[in-house]
């Protein structure tokens, strides 16, 4: 099984073989808690008029987007955790989500047209993902950090793609130093400093969280959607 490390748009265009698409800020850490809490279908959609014109034409979809990390307009909830948890289970149980973000969800949906399978990846489930990897073995796994917006690294996303690396490869992994190098950085600290609503304080200590659920989250085409599967552990 060969690893294969990519970034960005560009990564994610080029994933071979299994990919996983991570977006730890936010996209990805939010996307199990849909399941979570109850929802019965997740689609990705990465145009915003789409997803909108979606939500427009069944507004009883929970409509979950973004555009460059700010709400978008239409939309029910920002792509914020917080927010989400807040919400809970009495609003998402049962219910159909569409999700749309800048960097994850265009990213899954770039990934779809040229990887095998695209596996959904956060901190969250890093574990569990791991696991289902080494299971699968594929020939060639592609991580792709998607980075800040899709258009530069974000150390998060290098963080994450480092620790699903030592899960699958046994390569080692500093968790001391991969904080370091997040929590002390641009896209780190404009949740920390508090000035805007809709990136909480409270996004990058949910977000940062290991091995959280028990949970794979995979990306497949349904018709002309993009659609969200899980995969529960036993």
């Amino acid at each position: 099984m060969k690893v294969l490390r990519k970034r960005c748009a560009q990564g994610a265009e080029e994933a071979e073989g299994l990919a996983v698409i991570i977006d730890v800020f936010r996209a990805f850490s939010c996307a199990p808690l849909f399941f979570h809490f109850g929802a019965g279908r997740v689609i990705l959609e990465a145009d915003p008029a789409r997803a909108v014109a979606l939500k427009l034409e069944h507004p009883e979809f929970v409509l979950v987007g973004e555009i460059n990390e700010v709400p978008m307009e239409g939309a029910d909830l920002g792509n914020s955790p917080t927010h989400i948890i807040q919400k809970g289970a009495a609003y998402f149980t049962g219910r159909t989500v569409i999700h749309r973000t800048t960097a994850g969800v265009t990213g899954a949906t770039a990934a779809s047209k040229s990887a095998e399978e695209v596996v959904l990846g956060s901190f969250v489930t890093a574990k569990a993902i791991a696991e289902y990897i080494l299971e699968r073995r594929p020939d060639r796994v592609t991580l792709v950090a998607m980075g800040e917006r899709g258009e530069r690294p974000a150390p998060e996303d290098e963080a994450c793609a480092d620790y699903l690396e030592h899960l699958i490869t046994g390569r080692p992994y500093d968790p001391v130093e991969a904080f370091r190098d997040v929590v002390f950085q641009a896209t780190a600290r404009k949740f920390i400093s508090g000035v805007r609503d809709y990136l909480p304080r409270e996004d990058p200590i949910f977000c940062l969280q290991r091995d959280l659920f028990d949970l794979v989250l995979t990306a497949g085409t349904v018709s002309d959607r993009l659609e969200v599967f899980a995969h529960w552990g036993e």
